[in-house]
């Protein structure tokens, strides 16, 4: 046997001995955080608008229009009564409200806690979610008993040549 296999070929050992070599570029700490800056800005920059309208959209930062939808005449909704409807999609569960005369409320009927149907009884005058008894004021939408925390999202409506019409999801308030 020779001694060759037995010595290291030069005086380093061979994980470190490429670390210092000239003909490679040197990224120090200034170089990474100039790079990781760079990399940041154009990220920023290319999402931006994206990132806008996601922020708007999630902030509720303004009423949402839909086309103008008929929920149903006048005449076949009696003071007390309710009507379910899809607004603003086929997927989206609406509930609509005659509270007096000229009083319409309508809400998005998922509570706000597990997202289960909210029910208008009519009796009890109390929009309630089965689920775990949460219960909601029918003129604000806003929680009146169990776990929900938040009001139900409101639908306006306008009441126009006798007829009754969703028009735009309302603003979120907080």
């Amino acid at each position: 046997m020779s001694d060759r296999n037995n010595k290291i070929p030069f005086e380093e050992d061979n994980y470190t001995h490429n670390i210092n070599r000239n003909n490679e570029r040197m990224l120090d700490r200034r170089g990474f955080m100039k790079t990781l800056a760079g990399a940041a800005g154009v990220f920023a920059v290319s999402t931006l608008p994206w990132g806008a309208v996601a922020a708007k959209e999630l902030m509720g930062l303004g009423d949402k229009e839909y086309p103008h939808q008929k929920i149903a005449d006048v005449k076949d909704v009696k003071v007390g009564d309710s009507v379910k409807f899809h607004f603003p999609s086929e997927h989206d569960s609406a509930i609509l409200i005659r509270l007096s005369e000229n009083k319409y409320v309508a809400y998005q009927n998922a509570c706000t806690h597990l997202r289960c149907p909210v029910y208008w009884v009519k009796d009890e005058q109390e929009m309630i979610c089965p689920c775990h008894h949460g219960k909601f004021d029918a003129s604000t939408g806003a929680p009146t008993a169990g776990p929900p925390r938040r009001p139900l999202p409101g639908i306006e409506v306008e009441v126009k040549d006798d007829a009754i019409y969703a028009v735009r999801v309302k603003r979120y308030e907080a």
